[in-house]
């Protein structure tokens, strides 16, 4: 299988793995909303190979994801090829790519050689990539950052180096991983990467409209644009992204419709996952609401809400009224 697909309308815009956040009640509310494909939240390779049983739950795709990608994390190259290897053999031609964190920067995950620490680690990087692409029959790509730190801004050798070892796509975050998520992404570095790869390089990092996404596909060339943080209580910004893009009117959504589909977040979400997994909501609730009038009182209240009568009351109550 190839990435074709995925470009054969143009740029796409996708939504970014997040871990916590894109689960399947966000990652269809995204698809409905325009986003050309999703990602699962990152997901352990080592979970899955002993069984956990909520590792498992991440890797299930929605009804509606038609064509979807996984994010697996890990730093032990033959347990990551296993895995890969089994969820293509279970999700078939559903499944377009596996993609290799090599970018999160969390302690948590950085602290056991995963994630953005590999970047300090390229050979073990390099044979991660080759084993896990000669286990699978369908593209294993690779999302990274520009370097650990700024003494150590490896990022165009790094990417060089994936593509050689058997990466079919990269998607470049333009920061360290001692930025975390602070400071501005870095376009040059992306711009560079892009013109010395022979293969696609997605653009990540501080896309929070369509101006956002349009200057990263000027400045960069990239060959698509990815949505993090910019997505959280914002789904609607794939087709904002896209209006930009086309060079086409958009009009944002009014603060009804806002809850609106805060509440359709919530309906699906507790269908999912049951009421028991209400917390979770919470956070995008907050984001949905943010910058309206009473969203800070909302956000008090919402700690005791533990239903989805309530939550629905609540929303009301303070915006629809």
């Amino acid at each position: 299988m190839s990435l074709n697909l995925l470009f054969d309308k143009g740029l796409p815009v996708l939504l970014a793995p997040m871990a916590g956040i894109t689960d399947m009640p966000f990652r269809e509310l995204c698809i409905m909303h325009g986003a050309d494909m999703t990602y699962t939240e990152m997901i352990s390779a080592k979970g899955l190979f002993f069984g956990d049983k909520k590792t498992r739950r991440l890797v299930i795709p929605s009804d509606i994801e038609k064509k979807f990608a996984i994010q697996l994390f890990g730093s032990e190259p033959r347990v990551m090829a296993d895995m890969a290897r089994a969820l293509s053999y279970e999700y078939g031609d559903r499944l377009l790519l596996i993609d290799i964190n090599m970018g999160c920067p969390a302690p948590k995950i950085t602290s056991n050689g995963e994630g953005s620490s590999l970047m300090k680690d390229p050979k073990l990087a390099a044979l991660i990539v080759e084993t896990v692409a000669s286990a699978v029959n369908i593209p294993v790509t690779v999302k990274q950052r520009t370097g650990w730190d700024d003494t150590s801004k490896n990022g165009k050798e790094f990417a060089k180096l994936m593509e050689n070892s058997g990466a079919a796509m990269i998607t470049v975050h333009g920061r360290t991983r001692a930025q975390m998520y602070s400071g501005m992404a870095d376009m040059d570095m992306i711009r560079d990467i892009k013109a010395a790869a022979k293969i696609p390089i997605i653009g990540n990092g501080d896309i929070r409209d369509g101006d956002s996404a349009l200057r990263m596909k000027n400045e960069t060339g990239c060959d698509g644009i990815m949505v993090a943080r910019g997505a959280m209580g914002n789904p609607f910004i794939f087709a904002e992204i896209k209006a930009r893009l086309a060079g086409e009117n958009y009009t944002p959504p009014t603060d009804e419709e806002r809850i609106k589909t805060a509440l359709i977040h919530a309906k699906r979400h507790i269908e999912v996952k049951g009421e028991g997994a209400f917390v979770e909501l919470r956070k995008h609730m907050a984001w949905y609401t943010h910058g309206m009038r009473g969203a800070n009182a909302m956000r008090v209240a919402l700690n005791a809400v533990s239903t989805y009568d309530e939550l629905e009351r609540l929303l009301t109550g303070c915006f629809l009224m």
